[in-house]
């Protein structure tokens, strides 16, 4: 065995016993020795490999399989720009706190800087994203080695998941391999065993640190707002908070809770100023990042509302710096102390149902546009569903129409909320339907989110594919812009090139030149019955829409809100 083969088998083999389950690969020379290993532990049922021609798309398939699992995913690639095409991928998973390991295969040192092909400067390529770096040295014919191996693959592991009370985020291992880059078989036997520790047990175990915290003040006017958590399932710990204090909430469409206990259309609710202004809470308890509407962002603005944060990570999410006090995670369950301004909160909870009965009306009448779209895929999920909603339109569109009752029981909303951008969102759909192979899994996203990623329906013949639904509303263009400044009618003139962005693209010819099957739905009974089907294989629903009717829609939608709490 050559010390390349040496490295990559124990690596693989010590990642397997930190419980990775699923790898993802992208071609390549220098990278031969991981894609070997992988191959192996995938024949012996140990690590599902996924092979991907595409790094950025492959970066974010890893993201999409360790977002729900907590599990980390390693993305294998060769060196030089492959490395580089996930940074996306890194980025999201920094600020999403996702376990992703990055593994990229690199020149050995001799080579660096001395113009070789694919050589750049690997180690610091992501900046300060990544929750550990380390660039290993190029494995040798020798003693020694074996420890130092295992022990890096667990000190990736523990830094990827948080372990030891960190946050989970994306590490990298920079990994310099000399050639022969495949298996030989040599004279002599390997100077020191390969074996990992006796039974199958990680090299380091690490054992979590245990938060305490004191308890929340007791504030009988405080509105709880939930945003998007790295761990969709600690969503239903803040729906107990409020079931148990009786507090109002208003929250993000994402995570996996009982809506039951949800103010519905939170961000219309908040448009209709005359209400607030005499329902103002004393304290607004912010769970998770918020993102998604200008009308929560200007309630914590306001001077005589106290903003508390409470926090699964090391740092909060505070944009407005107006955040006067954080808590650890823990305190989200000592609530036995904590009482409720009955009166206060039960006009928070008739607002919700008065504006859902003015609201519903609206976006009932309003096909096609991307709120009918959003309500309709929301109200025909099945039980148990997984929703990946991409950024843009779809996620707001989603917000502002689920209610209480749309979504089926134990339904999860998932997104690539971190930085929120377009990158990957086929890719990270199709690892959360991977991943979790007993859920049906669907993708609610725009023509634009859908064509950025439209690498991520490369799937070759060899590899697991998902069964997933993607529904695209279609406007042909960019039109999240049509509800902000560049669209207002005065700006008509700038608006189409620069933003408006039309590709004409035919999704149907794009779809059939992957093999993917396509559909169109025109009508909301369409559209219900193509996503009442549960997935079977990887199909796209398409829905053409009018882009030009998204700005009055809205604004309809906030005068029937006000009008109705007048």
């Amino acid at each position: 065995m050559n010390p390349s083969t040496a490295l990559a088998t124990v690596l693989v083999d010590e990642l397997a016993r930190h419980g990775v389950r699923e790898a993802v690969l992208c071609p390549g020379s220098r990278s031969a020795p991981l894609a070997y290993a992988l191959q192996e532990a995938d024949r012996a049922g140990r690590i599902r490999l996924h092979v991907r021609v595409d790094e950025r798309s492959a970066g974010f398939l890893a993201l999409g399989l360790a977002k729900l699992t907590r599990r980390p995913v390693p993305v294998v690639t060769t060196s030089g720009t492959a490395v580089a095409n996930l940074h996306p991928a890194v980025l999201e998973a920094h600020h999403a706190a996702v376990p992703l390991l990055v593994l990229s295969a690199d020149r050995p040192p001799e080579l660096r800087g001395t113009g070789a092909n694919q050589t750049t400067t690997q180690p610091g390529l992501f900046g300060m994203p990544v929750r550990w770096l380390h660039d290993l040295g190029a494995p040798e014919r020798r003693a020694g080695q074996v420890a130092v191996w295992r022990s890096t693959a667990s000190r990736a592991c523990a830094a990827a998941t948080g372990a030891l009370g960190g946050t989970p985020g994306p590490v990298h291992l920079n990994l310099p391999l000399r050639e022969p880059l495949v298996p030989t078989v040599d004279a002599e036997p390997w100077p020191e065993p390969l074996d990992g520790r006796p039974g199958g047990a990680p090299w380091v175990r690490t054992d979590r640190a245990i938060a305490v915290a004191e308890p929340l003040e007791d504030e009988p006017r405080t509105l709880v707002l939930l945003g998007d958590l790295p761990d969709p399932s600690a969503a239903a710990a803040v729906a107990s908070l409020v079931e148990a204090t009786g507090w109002p909430l208003l929250a993000e469409p994402f995570g996996a809770l009982d809506r039951a206990t949800v103010t519905p259309h939170g961000p219309l609710l908040l448009t209709a100023t005359g209400w607030l202004e005499q329902h103002l809470p004393a304290r607004v308890l912010v769970v998770g990042r918020i993102t998604l509407s200008r009308a929560v962002a200007a309630l914590l603005r306001r001077p005589e509302v106290r903003v508390e944060v409470i926090t699964p990570a090391h740092g909060w999410p505070d944009p407005g710096h107006v955040a006067a006090r954080v808590h650890p995670w823990a305190a989200i369950t000592g609530h036995e102390h904590l009482s409720v301004d009955r009166d206060w909160a039960g006009a928070w909870h008739e607002a919700g149902r008065t504006v859902a009965a003015a609201a519903q009306p609206v976006i009932a009448g309003a096909w096609p546009s991307g709120l009918g779209v959003a309500a309709t895929v929301a109200g025909a999920l099945p039980e148990h569903a997984t929703l990946f909603v991409g950024s843009s339109n779809a996620a707001r569109d989603l917000d502002l129409a689920l209610t209480p009752t749309t979504l089926a029981t134990g339904a999860a909303v998932v997104a690539s909320r971190g930085l929120a951008g377009i990158d990957g969102c086929v890719s990270t759909s199709v690892g959360l339907a991977l991943a979790h192979p007993g859920r049906p899994t669907y993708a609610l996203m725009g023509d634009l989110t859908f064509l950025h990623d439209s690498n991520g329906l490369l799937i070759g013949p060899h590899e697991p594919r998902p069964d997933l639904t993607v529904v695209v509303p279609n406007d042909d263009g960019g039109g999240i812009f049509t509800l902000l400044e560049p669209g207002e009618p005065a700006r008509a003139a700038d608006f189409e090139r620069i933003f408006g962005t039309p590709t004409g693209t035919s999704l149907a010819d794009l779809c059939r030149a992957h093999g993917v099957d396509h559909a169109s739905a025109t009508t909301r009974e369409e559209l219900t019955a193509a996503v009442a089907a549960r997935p079977a294989g990887l199909r796209v629903v398409e829905i053409p829409l009018p882009r030009d009717g998204h700005r009055d829609l809205h604004a309809r939608l906030r005068e029937a809100a006000a009008t109705a709490l007048a």
